[in-house]
């Protein structure tokens, strides 16, 4: 006899197991964007099986209907240009709510700029089904990801499909773009406004770690402290195990050294491999200093946020508001003009090796000589990065 359709397997789950399967779904997709786009194609910070890689392209053509040259691009325009006009999704420029709600219609139309395509667009994938398939028939995959929920869970398919198709855009569109900009701890103090969401990035793959992402971009790995956990990475380190993943590039650990008296090439490279816990263990000096030194009348909290954003970016309130705290005190302009000029040491990409170490050289020097205790225990710190 043949079982009729509503005595499919599938159609007669209790409520938690549909629940279950919807969120086992919804991860693979995430674990796809996380491990293919993210840290294959738009950083390189691995090598995929071909068969792994096709598995993922194929599965995010079912599920998003995103197309991999324009996710790519889309993404290392916004390392490229973030947190200015330019950024395709900056809640810095455009606002939280705008990008946490229209996160999916700000991709869609950054997607449709052939400039954006053309320019951030390279390396990736162009075969036949690419062509052919993918990209000109992007509507479809998700259209069979339809039928394929229908048929083998019946009208809770429809239930099934319609969070599938929403879970990219709320949590990676949404929320990695909006709140991963706006909301909550910093490691490094980055140009940008980026953030760590919470420590634990399990939900959406890893990505809620995203101030590390953003200090080191091209590391495989985007957890840093020892309390954080990125599933993504347990991910890569599986598929490594077996032979059908090679990581390419991690973000380097921080080790030291007995302080050296001069700064030699070695400590330059380091510094400037290290340049984010550079800036963040600085960040931590003048924060404490302005806090200590204030004078009255002086908003802490603002200043704090305000003195690690690159003077360029700054609003001019909020350049009147650090020159008026930096004229009351020269402790705290001293330290405040230091900072510039140590950023401006890794800035300086037309000088070379040997200018670059006199000019941190002299940089560790004035810094030692300035009367400033805690500036000359971080320059001698400067010379310990091993």
């Amino acid at each position: 006899m043949f079982l009729s359709l509503f005595d499919l397997p599938w159609w007669n789950l209790p409520w938690w197991q549909y629940v279950l399967i919807t969120l086992v779904l919804t991860h693979i997709t995430i674990a796809s964007v996380t491990i293919f786009l993210h840290r294959h194609q738009a950083h390189r910070a691995l090598d995929l099986n071909p068969v792994v890689s096709h598995f993922f392209r194929f599965w995010l053509w079912l599920t998003t209907g995103m197309v991999t040259k324009a996710w790519a691009a889309i993404h290392r325009k916004h390392h490229a240009k973030c947190e200015t006009p330019e950024d395709p999704h900056s809640p810095q420029i455009l606002g939280l709510k705008k990008v946490l709600l229209e996160g999916a219609e700000l991709y869609r139309a950054e997607a449709k700029n052939p400039e954006t395509l053309e320019k951030y667009g390279h390396g990736t994938p162009d075969d036949w089904l690419e062509r052919k398939l993918y990209t000109p028939h992007s509507g479809k995959g998700i259209v069979l990801m339809l039928l394929i929920d229908v048929a083998l869970f019946g009208p809770i398919g429809l239930t099934i499909w319609a969070v599938q198709m929403a879970w990219i855009p709320v949590t990676a569109a949404g929320i990695i773009n909006g709140v991963g900009h706006y909301w909550g701890y910093r490691n490094f103090k980055c140009e940008d406004a980026s953030t760590n969401i919470v420590p634990w990035g399990i939900l959406i793959g890893g990505e809620e770690l995203h101030n590390n992402h953003h200090a080191y971009g091209t590391s495989a790995r985007l957890s840093n402290k020892w309390y954080e956990f990125d599933i993504g990475w347990l991910y890569i380190r599986v598929l490594q195990a077996i032979g059908l993943a090679r990581v390419r590039k991690i973000a380097p650990v921080v080790r030291w050294q007995p302080t050296k008296p001069m700064v030699d090439l070695s400590v330059l490279q380091s510094v400037i491999t290290h340049r984010y816990d550079v800036m963040t263990r600085y960040a931590r000096l003048m924060n404490k200093q302005f806090k200590d030194h204030l004078p009255q009348g002086m908003n802490v909290g603002k200043l704090r946020e305000w003195l690690h954003i690159e003077p360029a970016a700054l609003r001019q309130e909020q350049k009147a508001a650090i020159d008026t705290a930096l004229a009351r005190n020269d402790r705290l302009a001293k330290l405040y003009q230091m900072r510039q000029e140590l950023v401006e040491i890794w800035g300086r990409s037309t000088l070379t090796k040997e200018q670059l170490v006199g000019k941190l050289q002299d940089w560790c020097q004035r810094a030692e000589t300035s009367g400033i205790e805690a500036l000359r225990e971080f320059s001698l710190r400067l010379k310990s990065y091993a």
